[in-house]
């Protein structure tokens, strides 16, 4: 018991609320790591226009780019806030842990358990999706894709609440987010084909191009961050087949505007909640199934047509005639 206790009773004082001692002792991996994710995409760059692959379009590159750095502006101001939470957090729980580095591992594997449904619903809710939609817009894939981070994604930070509330020290805690976001880089290529044991385990580049498909069988599939074995789980696992098609169902026009990159979803939310009728109608356009909304849409679309078609066809008939 008082080994228990030791080990989940740290000093809540230990740690003050202090961003600048915070800071200090949690390495900032990503900065550390964004230089070699740009040497690795030029060079992905370099090779793939040197083969003609053509995984690279200039104007969705740039969008890339500039939606990347835009992320790393919102999140810099954001985790200020969120590093005080985690804080609070870890201080108010009986059960706080001692900073031990092997913690890292069940730390990791419970947060990438969040990250799992964070993604999950962030494709469940039109809402949520509004805060993903930036990363699937690109119709290439490559590197640069891993950059596309919603600037608005930190909404999804309450799904992450049970992985803090597990006590883990705030450095273990942040370390682990900031490993996890990196896994994610180089998941984003098509030069990496699949790799059979790697792939059961882990969301490997074949796993995860398939989340990035928009071919019926592919839609909805693959949430998974690290371990793929959640989708092997709870059923939303689909192994690479058919070649990929990238994007969206209904790719956007602006391909280098991040504004647009990263808003024209909650435009398109207020045009439909605006042309639907009732309350209920309204809420669906803001949370329902952003899949559903969208084959409903088309649907109307298609009828809308052909409606427009018979009522043009007689009169297309008698000139015709004449």
């Amino acid at each position: 018991m008082s080994m228990l206790l030791n080990f989940f009773g740290a000093d809540p004082n230990s740690l003050p609320y202090d961003l600048g001692k915070i800071n200090d002792g949690t390495p900032p991996i990503i900065l550390f790591a964004v230089p070699a994710m740009v040497l690795f995409t030029a060079i992905e760059v370099f090779i793939s226009f040197r083969q003609e692959r053509k995984y690279y379009e200039t104007k969705e590159t740039i969008g890339s780019v500039l939606v990347g750095l835009g992320n790393l502006l919102v999140s810099f101001f954001v985790n200020m806030g969120l590093i005080l939470l985690v804080v609070w957090i870890w201080k108010s729980v009986p059960w706080r842990m001692e900073l031990n580095w092997w913690t890292f591992i069940p730390c990791y594997i419970i947060f990438d358990f969040c990250s799992y449904w964070a993604h999950r619903s962030s494709h469940a809710s039109r809402f949520l999706w509004a805060t993903h939609v930036a990363h699937h817009s690109g119709e290439k894939y490559n590197l640069a894709v891993s950059f596309r981070l919603s600037w608005v994604q930190h909404l999804k930070t309450p799904f992450f609440v049970p992985a803090m509330l597990c006590g883990f020290h705030p450095y273990v805690f942040f370390v682990s987010s900031q490993i996890a976001v990196l896994f994610q880089f180089w998941v984003h290529t098509e030069y990496i084909k699949k790799l059979p044991i790697i792939d059961f385990f882990f969301a490997a580049p074949s796993n995860h191009r398939v989340h990035h498909g928009t071919q019926e069988q592919y839609i909805d599939k693959n949430y998974a961050a690290t371990f793929i074995i959640w989708d092997r789980i709870f059923g939303t696992f689909e192994p690479e087949g058919e070649k990929v098609i990238y994007g969206l169902t209904t790719n956007i026009p602006n391909k280098a505007n991040p504004f647009y990159i990263n808003f024209h979803e909650y435009i398109d939310i207020y045009q439909d909640m605006k042309a639907a009728k009732g309350f209920r109608r309204k809420m669906y356009m803001l949370f329902g199934s952003p899949y559903k909304i969208m084959l409903e849409k088309n649907a109307a679309a298609e009828a809308a047509e052909k409606t427009r078609q018979l009522v043009e066809s007689p009169v297309s008939e008698k000139e015709h005639a004449a």
